[in-house]
Parts: structure tokens; sequence; C-alpha cells
């Protein structure tokens, strides 16, 4: 199994851009699909982004389509999610996840996650 830690969180004023960091350990992140999640206050958790093992395929959720681009450094058992232009909705605590399935509907690995504060 694989352990994953996210840092990068912060507080930032809207229009800014923070990048979250996920390093994995146990078996190397190549072995899995990654993703990136979100709960703000109140609310579900969503997906956000994810990447094929591969790297070369991704989604994004429409709402932060644009504006945030996830990538892999398999060679560093890292995962980023680079945020541009936030916007004061994206706050909320963001999670790493990992899964032998790209298309998972119920991941397998996660991280504790990292609050991401935009303020207006």
């Amino acid at each position: 199994q694989v352990q994953l830690v996210e840092s990068g969180g912060g507080l930032v004023q809207a229009g800014g851009s923070l990048r979250l960091s996920c390093a994995a350990s146990g078996r190397p992140s190549s072995s899995y699909a990654m993703g990136w999640f979100r709960q703000a206050p109140g609310k579900e958790r969503e997906l956000v982004a994810r990447i094929r093992r591969s790297g070369t395929i991704t989604w994004y959720n429409g709402s932060v389509k644009g504006r945030f681009t996830i990538s892999r450094d398999d060679a560093n058992n890292t995962v980023y999610l680079q945020m541009n232009s936030l916007k004061p909705e994206d706050t909320a605590v963001y999670y790493c996840a990992a899964d032998s399935n790209y298309y998972s509907t119920s991941w397998s690995y996660w991280g504790q996650g990292t609050q991401v504060t935009v303020s207006s």
C-alpha cells in the first residue's frame, strides 16, 4: 500500500496562486492513478482533478478547469496541484488520493489533507 502526505496549503488572497504537493511512500506513486479532492465546510467531498499513471491523461472539475493543473513526478514520488487565479469558493481542505483505477468512485488511499483558505 501507499502512504500520502500533502503540503503547500495556506492563506492566499483572491487571484493568487498556491502549489500543493503530495508525497507518496511505501509503494511507488507510478503504480497508481492520483487525484486531488476537496471538501468545504458543510459540503460533500468532490473530485478536483485526477491523472493517469502514465501522466498523459488528466481530468478536471469544471469549476477549476483552466485555473488548476495536476502533474506528477514519479521519479520523486510526488504529485502536484498548481492552483492559479484562486477564488474564495476554492477554500477547502484539499486531499490527495491514490487508486489503481483511474475511474475509481471509491479511492483506496488518502492523505490527511491540507487547508487552503482564499480571502476576498
